[in-house]
């Protein structure tokens, strides 16, 4: 049984007599897809509607800082066999992977760098003005440059203006729409205006008010999941970070190949000369700072360094100073212990007992040079530090050469994990850790890791666990074991896949179901409520005469303001 669409604009005599937005609405429902749908809907071929087999990962963000997008990408691409585009700024180069897979399709935004520029007196300005050409910049990707999806992911935060681009482009291009939640945005702009701002209430207001339209939910912990169901209304799924397959530990081949490649970053000190410029002196070729190579063989020097790892975006969620004065009281304690002997024999006893210390601090951020020029001033003899940018590649060697993690990420919302710490167990490494509400999900104190509150507090950690460093050291060797487990029991594809997977394909099912049925209800109206009314209106207008036209006006105006809302 077939089934006929008929066009009600054959017999208006312009778009004048209606409003522009009404003429779009109905122009574009019925003479860009009348004949789509009606084929789709007599054959029952209800697969051509809403499964274009595309996902769009947005992120309003560096996308090589945002590796759990990137693993979505992957996932979504391997797992889900879909062509993936991910719409996101540039900066930092993502992991090889996703530049490499055949599927994935990255779409470059430009920054508003200029807003940088403006006075702080004018930081309220700058917020709207950054908020509207970021807007516009997403509007013109989501809703004209990346092809049509099934879905989009986007990232929270940034809730303003992504949450509204993505549900505008969601809605216009009749997509699936599912908020990953990282975290709360408005807690991370109280951090700089304090919670009782205006624009942080304002801010709030549109992260609730779009996050409860998303389609689906995902987010990072059971204690974020609580407080999106009890205060906000949104029903979402916990995916917990898992490392992927390349974080792991790393080769001895890959820590000489990779401390060679680093050679030159050490050597250069933050300050002033110090212990590890000392030691890299008269260093032949095929001697690192840690290894040592030998007719072919690669072995680990007794007598190095214990390597500290802490990855840290240098931003005030994150108090980098208690890390700075854990350092310099390791420093004193060591340096009284090897310098308060009689014998030059037990000094070297004493010296020996605790290791020198090697902090690398990864990562890119506004307090970075500030933090930088405390390190400068502290002259620390037994301790030293290196800031570095790792490659994607680079870096989960790194921290599969490393002997500790350091975490001083305390959340502005205490309800997310960092995902550093993930990647660290992946890594087989144990995480000395700023203790917070929900910290407790990922570091189990004693097992994989140890919490701290204070500088003090993470000094006596230090102490602990390097003593004996690299033979004797059985507490840290203990936690060791329980990371090696933790990053051993879980990995990112079979989390996503039992997770994430089941919610997106619910998703895009709704959003196909959703658009098959508005298809029929509008077909319904246009075949049925509209025909006899719109044959009335033909006759009247065939006969010629005022006031008739009028009434006819009058009705076709009535059964434009009954569907525009459809």
């Amino acid at each position: 049984m077939g089934l006929q669409l008929m066009d009600p604009f054959e017999f208006l005599i312009g778009p004048d007599f209606i409003c522009p937005l009404e003429y779009l609405f109905l122009l574009r429902l019925t003479h860009r897809k009348k004949v789509f749908l009606a084929r789709s809907i007599i054959d029952g071929d209800t697969d051509r509607m809403g499964k274009r087999g595309r996902a769009c990962v947005v992120v309003l963000g560096d996308l090589g800082r945002s590796p759990r997008m990137q693993y979505h990408a992957l996932s979504l691409a391997r797992q889900a066999s879909l062509q993936v585009d991910i719409v996101a700024y540039g900066g930092s180069i993502p992991h090889e992977a996703v530049l490499k897979h055949p599927s994935i399709h990255i779409h470059t935004m430009a920054q508003p760098r200029f807003i940088q520029l403006l006075p702080k007196i004018l930081y309220p300005v700058t917020l709207l003005l950054k908020a509207f050409i970021q807007f516009t910049m997403l509007l013109w990707f989501l809703f004209v440059k990346v092809p049509a999806p099934d879905i989009f992911l986007v990232q929270n935060p940034p809730s303003v203006p992504t949450l509204i681009a993505v549900k505008w482009a969601s809605s216009w291009r009749r997509a699936a729409f599912v908020v990953d939640w990282h975290n709360f945005g408005y807690t991370l702009l109280a951090l700089s205006l304090g919670r009782n701002n205006v624009f942080v209430s304002l801010y709030r207001w549109f992260e609730k008010h779009y996050g409860k339209m998303a389609t689906g939910s995902l987010c990072v912990t059971k204690a974020m999941q609580h407080e999106l169901e009890q205060n906000w209304g949104v029903s979402a799924r916990v995916l917990y970070d898992q490392p992927p397959e390349f974080f792991r530990p790393a080769l001895l081949e890959e820590r000489h190949e990779l401390f060679c490649r680093v050679k030159k970053d050490l050597c250069h000190p933050i300050g002033v000369y110090d212990i590890i410029s000392r030691g890299l002196e008269n260093q032949e070729p095929s001697e690192t700072l840690f290894t040592t190579k030998r007719n072919d063989e690669i072995s680990l020097k007794q007598n190095r360094p214990a390597l500290v790892v802490s990855s840290t975006s240098w931003t005030p969620d994150e108090n980098f100073g208690i890390l700075l004065e854990a350092a310099v009281m390791y420093d004193r304690r060591v340096a009284a212990r090897s310098e308060g002997s009689d014998t030059a024999e037990i000094s070297e006893e004493r010296q020996h007992l605790y290791p020198n210390l090697l902090f690398i601090i990864t990562g890119k951020g506004p307090e970075k040079e500030m933090y930088e020029e405390k390190i400068k001033r502290l002259n620390l003899k037994h301790v030293a530090f290196r800031t570095m940018w790792l490659s994607a590649e680079d870096y989960p060697l790194l921290l599969g050469s490393a002997d500790l993690g350091v975490c001083l990420h305390t959340s502005s919302s205490g309800l997310d994990l960092p995902m550093k710490v993930v990647d660290m167990f992946g890594c087989g490494l144990p995480v000395c850790s700023v203790s917070y509400s929900c910290i407790q999900e990922l570091v189990k104190d004693g097992q994989n890791g140890l919490l701290f509150s204070s500088s003090s507090e993470l000094a006596d950690q230090l102490l602990i666990l390097f003593k004996g460093f690299p033979g004797n050291c059985d507490a840290l060797l203990s936690l060791k074991a329980g990371a090696m487990e933790t990053g051993s029991s879980g990995r990112w594809a079979t989390e996503w896949e039992d997770c994430a997977k089941p919610l997106i394909t619910q998703a895009k099912s709704i959003s196909s179901l959703c658009l098959y049925l508005t298809h029929i209800f509008f077909c319904w109206i246009i075949s049925h409520k509209m025909s006899d009314q719109y044959r009335s209106c033909l006759k009247m207008w065939n006969d010629e005469r005022e006031n008739s036209k009028l009434v006819c006006l009058g009705v076709l105006h009535n059964l434009l303001c009954r569907i525009k809302f459809c």
